[in-house]
């Protein structure tokens, strides 16, 4: 059996296309806010080298031996404390962003492109979004990781995912990844807009908080450019948001 996968057996039947694929990934979500499934979601987070940079051996002993007895159970309740009908708000947020992007580029002319989800860690996995868009045939594909500011955890990983995946692969896509828009014009405006609607609508404020999530100063010192990127952002915001 050969180690490389194809759609079809044959090789003269023409199952592409020359639609482009846009795979829209995020960190994800456990499948249900129960002791279980947060198991099953932190065993494969906390398992990623990029997110926990300590000796293999050692990390897979605290993990196994300590913090999956007990973090599973403390983060289902705060997963409760947010679960909606819909089930994980991100995932239903990500759905929702999905389905705008769509929504756009077909009021833009472009009925070409299939836009499809997938998460990093939990379900839709990114191999199931990869594997979908083959199945429609199509061998063009963005990948655009919801991370402004690049990470090697967050958007480094993510191509991890995505290489993993196609080293499977006998006909590999033209790959297109976009690897972060920490100072993309249209970015950077629509976070002005926001604040610049506050400021227009209450009293000035004293200070205008940002909130980041943090990483390891070790990241940072080692190269990761995360620390940088959220201040360049944060800096070209408020070069374009003033109190009236």
């Amino acid at each position: 059996m050969s180690r490389f996968s194809a759609i079809t057996d044959n090789p003269h039947e023409n199952r592409f296309n020359n639609k482009v694929g846009v795979l829209v990934t995020n960190l994800g979500s456990p499948d249900a806010a129960t002791t279980q499934a947060l198991r099953v979601y932190l065993r494969e987070f906390l398992s990623d080298p990029r997110i926990v940079e300590i000796p293999r051996i050692i990390w897979m002993m605290i993990l196994h031996g300590i913090i999956l007895r007990i973090r599973p159970s403390r983060s289902a309740k705060a997963y409760q404390s947010i679960w909606t009908a819909q089930g994980s708000p991100l995932i239903d947020i990500t759905k929702k962003q999905c389905q705008k992007l769509k929504e756009y580029l077909i009021e833009h002319n472009h009925n070409d492109v299939e836009v499809v989800m997938a998460m990093r860690y939990g379900n839709p996995s990114i191999e199931a979004g990869l594997e979908e868009l083959r199945e429609i045939g199509i061998t063009k594909i963005v990948v655009l990781p919801l991370y402004p500011q690049y990470s090697s955890a967050t958007t480094g990983s993510t191509f991890d995912a995505v290489s993993r995946v196609l080293t499977k692969w006998r006909w590999v896509p033209q790959l297109h990844f976009i690897n972060g828009y920490h100072g993309n014009e249209k970015y950077i405006q629509s976070l002005s807009n926001s604040v610049q609607e506050y400021l227009d609508n209450n009293p000035t404020p004293d200070k205008i908080l940002f909130s980041y999530h943090g990483t390891p100063k070790k990241f940072l010192t080692n190269g990761d450019p995360y620390h940088c990127f959220c201040h360049l952002t944060t800096n070209a915001v408020g070069c374009q948001t003033r109190p009236r």
